[in-house]
């Protein structure tokens, strides 16, 4: 199973991006789909998750501001980000709680990163 992110990259503050996030391999059912983020010399934080049903749960600083959604039939996460600010700029990872077969649990699994800067 792979998780592949795409999106990012340098954009001004304000301005907008939405990212991707393609799970692909031996996938049986996908549970929570998820992006995270990791600032220069910050730890990782949760940005936004979004449950197989399309409960969604965002964090404080980007309530407004950032969307999450879902495309299940494609095993696709997305983060629409608008109104960007320099304290926006982190790597985003994707994450998803997958099952590769029916009889498993589900396991978690992580993409490479794709870099969001947001600077004038």
């Amino acid at each position: 199973v792979q998780l592949q992110a795409s999106g990012g990259r340098l954009v001004q503050p304000g301005g907008s991006l939405r990212l991707s996030c393609v799970a692909s391999g031996s996938i049986f059912s996908i549970n929570d789909m998820g992006w995270y983020r990791q600032a220069p010399g910050k730890q990782r934080e949760l940005v936004a998750v979004i449950t197989s049903g399309g409960r969604i749960n965002v964090v404080d600083s980007v309530k407004g501001r950032f969307t999450i959604s879902r495309d299940n039939a494609k095993n696709t996460v997305f983060l629409l980000m608008n109104r960007l600010k320099p304290e926006d700029t982190a790597v985003y990872y994707c994450n998803a709680e997958i099952r590769r077969f029916w009889y498993m649990t589900g396991e978690d699994y992580w993409g490479q990163g794709t870099q969001v800067t947001v600077s004038s």
